[in-house]
């Protein structure tokens, strides 16, 4: 799937996304600032949470709650120096928990990613829309 939007079509296109039913662990790729924490924000707000979102740059995983009972992980693993760190948090107990998973720097961890996940690329264009593309 491929989508062309500007940010003021963010929510459609979350719901899109949402509807097309990806797998739960999502990696998420672009450049820095090419909108990956904003369009997770997004993302967990067409699943149903309710409180605020801020990216895990520090804390390397946010959780959330939707008003459904889901958990939603939200992971930033830029920061991260040896896949060793992810494993001493217990990033496998969260990876195959069921719960939807949003990975941002996915490449820092390349070898624990599960084989069954989806990935959702974002890239500036030049007129400012983004173009998402869904693997």
């Amino acid at each position: 799937m491929e989508i062309t939007f500007s940010l003021d079509e963010i929510n459609n296109v979350a719901e899109l996304i949402v509807a097309a039913k990806p797998n739960k662990v999502i990696l998420f790729n672009g450049e820095m600032g090419a909108g990956k924490t904003t369009f997770i924000k997004q993302l967990c707000k067409t699943l149903g949470v309710t409180e605020a979102t801020s990216s895990p740059t520090f804390s390397l995983v946010n959780e959330y709650q939707t008003t459904n009972n889901q958990i939603v992980y939200h992971f930033d693993f830029y920061r991260l120096k040896k896949e060793t760190e992810a494993l001493d948090m217990g990033v496998d107990d969260y990876l195959y928990s069921g719960n939807w998973c949003f990975i941002e720097w996915a490449e820092n961890i390349a070898s624990l990613i599960p084989e069954a996940h989806s990935t959702i690329s974002i890239e500036v264009l030049a007129d400012g829309k983004r173009l998402l593309k869904l693997n």
